[in-house]
């Protein structure tokens, strides 16, 4: 099977084929795939707009009348609460012209009117006012209300699928919460703490991969490898149906440490659920970061962290805490645009995996063709 997905400048064409035989040697995709607009484009169209997203948090739109903007595989959308208490997942363009009709990221109204021609719609995306619409014959405002996507909640986290009819989400979460739960992270007793926002100048699918496997963690995060045991034999990674994990313990004397490990998340938890939202666990007191990865280009990557911490966590901890994972990001940012560098020259068509270390990176490459061989 070829996959066809030309563009003006770029007519791509894949052999998927020959693909999956290459993933079968050990070998990754090709690194065209990491450069070129064409597959960037397929990949929002066969794997973004066909899975579920994170968008944001409940607690955004807790009151009648809140929402908030987001994407979903490059389409805009506006998340509300209407004043029955319904959450709606709406897209955000107007059935007129197709302007944006909220260009706000976050708010209160008690409607949503288009700045354009002020074409109004209810809170639940039903159209309600159209100026001159009376003076049009078989004007039709039921049928012209704001398309739908489908949206679901998992404890304070919100999900869309541009689907009307998906999956269920818990069937992309699989085991996930349960895995949560048993490494002493209650989301119950979590509070939001603030959001990080990053850009990163590599393919997304790079950014992933790094994510992905810790073979790299003795040498380019010494810092983390001074706190979990990350040789082979200790370090845990498996794949899952929908997702892959990584599980490490802390070290029985951890050495320089650059926060406090001691506590009651007794081990590092690090899940990535296809295709590439991050779920982290850090040893020590209750913390979770959640957030999704985004292609913003064939070699330009976007993303955020929404950071939650138990109720009782001292802030003191919070910060000592957030300063080591900051650092272990600012190594991975220069990891994966140095790869990207590399990968982009044409100096080489692929790269061989060690598939004892980087089976986590071969599942995911698999979902990926997997994806854009469907029609």
């Amino acid at each position: 099977m070829t996959i066809h997905h030309p563009t003006a400048h770029h007519p791509a064409a894949v052999d998927a084929e020959a693909c999956s035989a290459a993933l079968d040697r050990g070998e990754t995709l090709p690194w065209t795939w990491y450069a070129d607009p064409a597959i960037t484009a397929l990949e929002q169209e066969r794997i973004f707009r066909r899975s579920w997203s994170y968008v944001g948090r409940t607690d955004q739109v807790a009151q009648p009348g809140q929402f908030f903007t987001c994407e979903v595989g490059g389409v805009p959308i506006v998340v509300t609460r209407d004043r029955s208490g319904g959450l709606n997942a709406l897209v955000n363009v107007c059935r007129h012209r197709g302007a944006q009709v909220v260009r706000e990221d976050c708010g209160t109204r008690k409607s949503l009117q288009c700045f354009y021609h002020a074409w109004t719609y209810g809170l639940d995306g039903s159209l309600r006012g159209v100026p001159r619409g009376d003076r049009e014959a078989d004007f039709d405002t039921s049928q012209l209300g704001l398309r739908r996507a489908s949206v679901d909640t998992w404890g304070p986290f919100v999900f869309v699928h541009l689907d009307p009819d998906p999956a269920p989400l818990t069937e992309m979460l699989g085991e996930l919460p349960e895995l949560l739960a048993a490494g002493g992270i209650d989301l119950q007793r979590m509070r939001f703490h603030h959001r990080v926002y990053y850009t990163i100048e590599a393919n997304w699918k790079i950014a992933v991969e790094n994510y992905l496997e810790c073979y790299h963690c003795p040498v380019a995060h010494p810092g983390l490898a001074d706190v979990l045991d990350v040789s082979p034999d200790a370090y845990e990674l498996e794949v899952r149906p929908t997702f892959a994990t990584h599980h490490g313990i802390v070290r029985d004397i951890p050495r320089e440490a650059g926060y406090p490990v001691q506590g009651p998340v007794v081990e590092g938890q690090y899940h990535l659920v296809w295709p590439s939202l991050k779920v982290n666990v850090n040893p020590g007191q209750p913390n979770l970061s959640f957030g999704p990865v985004y292609p913003a280009g064939p070699e330009r990557t976007t993303g955020y962290l929404d950071y939650f911490f138990g109720d009782d966590v001292d802030e003191a901890w919070i910060k000592a805490m957030l300063a080591f994972d900051d650092q272990v990001g600012a190594e991975d940012t220069d990891l994966v645009e140095s790869v990207q560098r590399g990968a982009s020259s044409g100096g080489v068509e692929r790269g061989r995996l060690l598939l004892g270390s980087e089976h986590t990176i071969s599942a995911f490459q698999r979902f990926v063709l997997g994806r854009l061989r469907e029609d």
